[in-house]
């Protein structure tokens, strides 16, 4: 082709071009559904004036048997780029079917944009890990629809954020959409509502799926379960028993927690025996649940057992079974457990040196828990309010009041209000009026309403006779109206639970426990006064 004939042809390609840029321009501008870009028309024509300048420098060559050359390619999507705020990958356009509304709007208009996905659009990179909400609505206010998949990761951000407003904003647009029967959708919907308490919101799309997976099923289960609604936890657990769905590792996981938490061991042993006939028992995290359920439960062999027999434990396996034995007051095993870590070369947490510091505290033993606490700064691990509480409860049962003190003055945070409570405690018991005060002004600095520090402070005033001050106390309760908690206990016998409160005699179980211990006493006197009179 001729120099000259190169140039005409250049021109008038460069002209068919930019009149397309421009009608493209318009076309979004009226039409669109955002709003037009803040660069003035005249600037963004000088810069394809300039780039149209540039581009008739470069000569034309053949690119794929095709006349018009990558220059071009390049020209037009920076110019989209520019001028309609989108950009496609790799400097070309391709035929994806997703379109701005602004084009399928009016049948006669051609399509304008194609984009292949979500990463096609210019200024929702941004948005893409940091907020899928927003990621979302931008790609609404931009006309772009989206699937499925996308709408799950919008509420499963919405549910991790706690964001019921949001998410309920999704599930309207899910409805409209037609995507709220979906099994994706629905899953995290119900994860929305049961991690916002809205449990009935959160069965009502289960109910009205048509299909569920074990996702689903899982999902309420675990809704129920972190809500503490034991028998509504169950009942699900049972329907999923009797449809289509298997139980998941995740699902037995979660039902061993609300055995454990209610102290369920009949139930707990047997959802046990379903796991191992379904072929779980090679899960440690489920093994580890176990471990926990049975020390909760009061069977410590069977937690045991379990530990015993796992082959590859982890950090968790261990802090399970320290746990365990700490709730038994078994400080000797916890301390047996830390050396057998230290010979399998697994490297105790913040975790494992609470339960060991925890069973010192019950069993009183001061040496070992100075050397846990030592140890586990030398590790390199910043000591929690759990940890100063384990040491400053150990050292007051102990009778090193000074010592509690300085440890608690020495903390690297401001002790709260458990850690004086714990050092008013031992204050009571030794009689230390001067540190038992100290501790009971600043509890109630951090508490003033707590009826359990004024009680300490009476009794403490009441232990060296100053009968004037517990006077004052009492007083100062009774001005502020501040009652103490009624204390509860409660028993299991057979599948029954019975339940005592303090000072309450009007359930016929409490007064047939008092006659039995009342034949038990007058049992003994009449032993012992027999004994005397035969010696």
């Amino acid at each position: 082709m001729h120099k000259y004939s190169r140039l005409l042809w250049h021109r008038f390609s460069n002209r068919a071009i930019l009149s397309s840029l421009k009608a493209n321009h318009l076309l979004v501008v009226n039409f669109g559904t955002h709003p037009p870009p803040t660069r003035s028309r005249k600037h963004v024509g000088r810069d394809i004036h300039d780039a149209l300048r540039v581009l008739l420098l470069i000569p034309g060559k053949a690119f794929n048997g095709k006349a018009e050359g990558p220059s071009h390619s390049r020209l037009i999507n920076d110019c989209m780029h520019d001028i309609l705020g989108v950009q496609s990958e790799n400097h070309g356009m391709h035929n994806g079917k997703a379109q701005f509304v602004s084009a399928s709007s009016n049948p006669t208009l051609p399509d304008i944009i194609d984009l292949r996905d979500i990463s096609a659009c210019y200024s929702m990179n941004k948005f893409k890990k940091e907020n899928k909400f927003m990621l979302l609505a931008e790609m609404r206010r931009r006309g772009i629809s989206a699937d499925v998949s996308i709408f799950a990761s919008a509420i499963s951000f919405c549910a991790v954020k706690q964001s019921i407003r949001g998410g309920g904003q999704l599930h309207a647009l899910l409805v409209k959409v037609g995507y709220d029967l979906a099994v994706l959708s629905g899953t995290s919907l119900i994860s929305l509502y049961a991690r916002c308490y809205q449990l009935e919101n959160a069965y009502q799309v289960f109910q009205n799926m048509p299909v569920r997976n074990v996702v689903s099923w899982t999902a309420l289960i675990s809704g129920y379960a972190q809500d503490n609604q034991v028998e509504p936890c169950l009942q699900v657990f049972q329907l999923m028993r009797q449809s289509a769905c298997r139980p998941n590792d995740i699902t037995f996981a979660t039902i061993f927690s609300v055995c454990t938490n209610h102290a369920l061991l009949g139930l707990g042993r047997s959802v046990h025996g379903l796991e191992l006939r379904m072929g779980f028992d090679l899960c440690v995290h489920i093994l580890n649940a176990l471990i926990s359920m049975y020390a909760k439960c009061g069977s410590i062999d069977e937690a045991q057992f379990i530990f015993q027999s796992i082959a590859c434990k982890d950090l968790v396996s261990w802090n399970s079974m320290i746990f365990g034995y700490s709730q038994y007051g078994l400080a000797e095993h916890c301390l047996k457990l830390l050396k057998e870590m230290e010979k399998e070369h697994i490297v105790p947490d913040v975790i494992s040196f609470l339960g060991i510091l925890s069973s010192c505290r019950h069993a009183c033993l001061v040496e070992e828990g100075r050397r846990c606490f030592k140890a586990m700064l030398k590790l390199g691990i910043e000591p929690e309010l759990d940890h100063y509480s384990c040491m400053v409860d150990l050292l007051g049962r102990a009778g090193l009041l000074d010592e509690a003190c300085d440890l608690i003055h020495t903390m690297s945070m401001t002790p709260n209000a458990v850690i004086w409570g714990s050092l008013l405690s031992a204050c009571r018991m030794y009689g230390n009026i001067p540190i038992g005060i100290h501790a009971a002004e600043h509890r109630l600095k951090l508490e003033p309403s707590c009826a359990a520090t004024h009680v300490q402070l009476a009794n403490l005033y009441a232990s060296i006779d100053c009968w004037s001050d517990v006077a004052r106390v009492r007083k100062m309760m009774k001005e502020r109206g501040l009652k103490t908690n009624t204390g509860c206990s409660w028993i299991e016998i057979g599948s029954k639970v019975y339940t005592f409160t303090a000072e309450n005699r009007s359930k016929s179980q409490v007064n047939n426990v008092l006659s039995v211990l009342d034949c038990l006493q007058s049992h003994m006197e009449y032993k012992y006064d027999v004994m005397i009179d035969v010696s």
